[in-house]
């Protein structure tokens, strides 16, 4: 059995701020090969996911916001955003479960945002042609800044 409190929530936050990719995990599956993955994603505003699908394999994905603010971006195959919410507990709204093929990435809002997330297992890495051909690399960094300040505008400017 494990708790999920404040206490695992400011561990694994700081863990995710003194990591370099800004994000940390902390995972409830004992094992990559698990058939259900289980984990809190810890993540700092400067992180950086890339616009990416699941499929092939085709599995979906659930996450519930504990703490703190993600824009949520849905794009079609183009790059064009679709949809975009704010998720956030104290504006009650929660999570979100996504379709398999979905093309989606997330912007942090606020420094100690954990997010607990469900996906189908084992765990694999994402192949090349799951992660969007029309975003940058995440080797770019100046690149990368600019994509997130266009999408936060974006998405901060589509939710009024």
């Amino acid at each position: 059995m494990e708790i999920i409190d404040y206490k695992l929530l400011d561990k694994v936050t700081s863990q995710a701020k003194e990591s370099a990719r800004l994000r940390m995990n902390y995972n409830f599956h004992t094992s990559l090969e698990d058939p259900i993955n289980r984990l809190l994603n810890a993540v700092e505003p400067e992180t950086y996911f890339p616009p990416h699908r699941h499929l092939n394999p085709t599995r979906g994905e659930s996450f519930i916001i504990l703490r703190g603010s993600v824009l949520v971006f849905i794009f079609d195959d183009e790059g064009n955003i679709t949809f975009t919410t704010e998720l956030s507990p104290t504006k009650g709204m929660y999570g979100m479960e996504l379709d398999p093929g979905v093309w989606h990435s997330l912007i942090v809002l606020e420094t100690g945002t954990v997010v607990y997330e469900v996906k189908e297992g084992p765990y694999v890495p994402l192949s090349p042609e799951n992660i969007a051909p029309w975003a940058p690399d995440s080797a770019k960094k100046e690149e990368v800044t600019a994509y997130m300040n266009l999408l936060r505008d974006e998405g901060l400017q589509r939710i009024g």
